[in-house]
């Protein structure tokens, strides 16, 4: 993913974690960060995740998939390497 995106997803991440339509994403981040992840790691795995799934709305040329995204939270946290590619 390009990291020039990243701060507009997290952009993205936080109105989600305040919105009552995705109460799953601020359940991702307090289970992140109860596993010891900061504040701007569990934004930025989060982050990753909703990249993905954006990537795979305009390669496939169809609509957001929340069922895809969340279960990609739920697979959280990324390994160390993994997130910082």
């Amino acid at each position: 993913m390009n990291d020039d995106l990243l701060p507009d997803l997290i952009a993205a991440v936080e109105q989600q974690l305040v919105s009552p339509q995705t109460p799953y994403v601020a359940k991702a981040h307090a289970r992140l960060t109860k596993l010891g992840l900061s504040d701007t790691e569990a934004k930025s795995q989060i982050a990753l995740c909703l990249g993905e799934e954006m990537d795979q709305v305009l390669r496939k040329r169809r609509g957001f998939d929340e069922k895809s995204y969340r279960a990609s939270l739920e697979a959280l946290p990324m390994p160390d390497d993994e997130g910082d590619s």
